[in-house]
């Protein structure tokens, strides 16, 4: 028989607002992951290992910055003549005038595009965000879709340590699988069981859908749509629980390693969670997570330093000590500085006498000599508002103190 044919959209979402400073220049699919990865290359990876070669990357917010990244999708091998990689950027002048400029949410972008996905008409359409850290074989989510005849599959998982469900969208699921409840970001969740945000649609209900809801919103004086807004926000807002009204959404477990990283002290976590367990994820025989990355140098450890369940990527240069870290590639620790809990990115220099402690120091930074970021004994876990964070080309100068919590604005010379 025939394969399905299978379109996948990453949705790489807007200002990712909550990673603070470390999104103001650079789209949240373009942090950096275990020091030589980006978030994208999660679920390009998948999609590729999972033999799926249709796939659209929406980007709302600073694209240029995943461009060079996805380097037009060779290391997936996307880059081809039919089918492949292809970006999608926000449109001016196209359609009505609730749809010009930024979506405002993830179904709202899927509401303006809908008349591209009716002309590709796949058979299936798997829809992802670019924010999570996870191995995951797209096939399995399409077979479950297959036999249960569902309109939409929600692929699902547990809330991991230390996350919070009224972060997400909460479902109840019966013993045959159907999805009876949804609650998008409740606050008093009734349970732990949440939308790993990983959809699969029966493409042709998806647009009859949005173009309904479209017009009920619009015609709502409490809800209607302002111009430059389709009203139908996030998929937890009106989309989901429509679907879910209709009796043929059904859930499908992930199963393994899934992390949100959208959030300072859970970015921090993930990374903690990695350090000395590949958790399923890296490291796969047959499923490694593909990357662009430039070529240097193997790393450099030198005598009298000392790395402890850390992460050391190539470039770079360890001469003081590093404990429960992650170094991006060209970072250079010298002798007499320290690094505990944080996660340093590419090409930043920690001078020596300097301390680096539950922070993220983000790319092309200079920690001066004597200076002190963030506290070793204020741990960050579970905290968002305890991570110290310097943006990127930052200098943090010789003998200064940033607080734990504090924020550097990318360029700063402090």
């Amino acid at each position: 028989m025939p394969r399905d044919r299978v379109l996948a959209i990453i949705q790489a979402g807007g200002a990712g607002g909550r990673m603070d400073v470390l999104t103001r220049e650079r789209a949240k699919p373009a942090l950096p992951v275990a020091g030589v990865f980006q978030l994208v290359d999660f679920p390009l990876s998948n999609l590729a290992h999972s033999g799926i070669s249709e796939v659209w990357l929406s980007v709302q917010f600073q694209g240029s910055t995943l461009e060079e990244q996805v380097a037009n999708g060779r290391p997936w091998d996307l880059d081809r003549n039919h089918g492949g990689l292809r970006l999608l950027m926000p449109q001016q002048g196209t359609g009505s005038l609730d749809e010009d400029g930024f979506a405002r949410g993830n179904a709202d972008e899927l509401y303006r595009i809908r008349d591209q996905i009716a002309d590709e008409a796949p058979d299936l359409l798997i829809v992802m965000s670019a924010d999570h850290v996870y191995r995951f074989d797209f096939a399995d989510a399409i077979e479950t879709h297959r036999r249960s005849g569902a309109e939409c599959t929600v692929v699902t998982t547990r809330v991991p340590d230390g996350d919070d469900p009224s972060d997400h969208a909460v479902v109840e699921v019966d013993g045959e699988g159907r999805i009876t409840g949804f609650a998008y970001k409740p606050e008093e969740p009734d349970g732990d069981l949440i939308a790993a945000e990983i959809f699969v649609y029966d493409p042709r209900v998806l647009v009859e859908v949005l173009d309904t809801l479209h017009v009920e919103l619009s015609a709502d004086p409490e809800i209607g749509a302002e111009p430059g807004d389709t009203g139908l926000g996030d998929f937890g807002e009106h989309l989901l629980p429509r679907l879910v009204e209709r009796g043929r959404v059904v859930a499908h477990d992930l199963g393994g390693y899934w992390r949100d990283l959208g959030q300072p002290h859970l970015y921090l976590r993930a990374h903690r969670e990695l350090l000395v367990d590949d958790r399923g994820v890296l490291g796969v025989p047959g499923w490694p997570i593909l990357t662009r990355q430039p070529q240097r140098r193997p790393p450099r450890v030198l005598d009298g330093a000392v790395v402890a369940d850390s992460m050391v990527s190539t470039g770079a240069t360890v001469g003081g000590t590093v404990r429960r870290s992650v170094l991006g590639p060209g970072v250079v620790v010298e002798a007499g500085a320290e690094v505990v809990d944080s996660v340093v990115a590419a090409d930043t220099v920690v001078r020596s006498g300097a301390r680096v402690a539950w922070s993220i120091v983000d790319t092309g930074c200079t920690v001066e000599e004597r200076a002190t970021v963030g506290d070793p004994d204020v741990p960050a876990l579970d905290d968002p508002d305890a991570v110290t964070i310097v943006g990127r080309d930052s200098v943090v100068g010789a003998g200064l103190r940033l607080a734990p919590g504090s924020r550097l604005e990318p360029g700063t010379t402090a």
